[in-house]
């Protein structure tokens, strides 16, 4: 596996990254179509994409940086089948070496389902075991998510 840093997608790589996030993320985060999806992509302000390709050229991960509220915000997500392999890890310190300050909302709870129809796994713990903070008073709470913000300082 390698991380690629990529500043634009061609269609295949797009449509690789919707059934991504779709299958990874809780499925009311899912895009029900391409045109959504896209418009998603496109409104998301200063991105910066890691994609982690496996040796049939296919994603199997994708890591992006972005801006929002004067912070730089980020967000992981890895194909189920890699998880707990240490991938995840290697994409979030990809995203560590370009950045001094990282913030991102975390679930921190399992009561969402995936696409699958299995339970999503929070990952505060993976965050936790690498050096993020969590901001337990600053949550994210509306119709589609409750989350924790978590924070990641260089103190190199």
């Amino acid at each position: 596996m390698k991380v690629v840093k990529k500043e634009n997608f061609s269609l295949e790589e797009k449509k690789a990254l919707m059934q991504l996030r779709n299958n990874e993320y809780p499925i009311q985060f899912g895009h029900e179509t391409f045109h959504e999806f896209e418009a998603y992509v496109n409104a998301i302000l200063e991105m910066k994409n890691y994609l982690l390709i496996d040796a049939k050229k296919e994603i199997q991960g994708w890591a992006y940086t972005f801006f929002r509220d004067n912070e730089i915000w980020f967000a992981i997500m890895l194909n189920y089948q890699i998880q707990g392999k240490g991938y995840g890890k290697i994409l979030l310190e990809e995203i560590k070496k370009n950045n001094q300050n990282l913030n991102g909302w975390v679930i921190d709870h399992e009561n969402d389902i995936k696409s699958n129809k299995e339970k999503y796994k929070s990952p505060l713990k993976f965050y936790i075991s690498n050096g993020f903070s969590v901001l337990k008073d600053i949550r994210l709470e509306n119709e589609k998510i409750s989350a924790v913000k978590i924070n990641w300082k260089n103190n190199k």
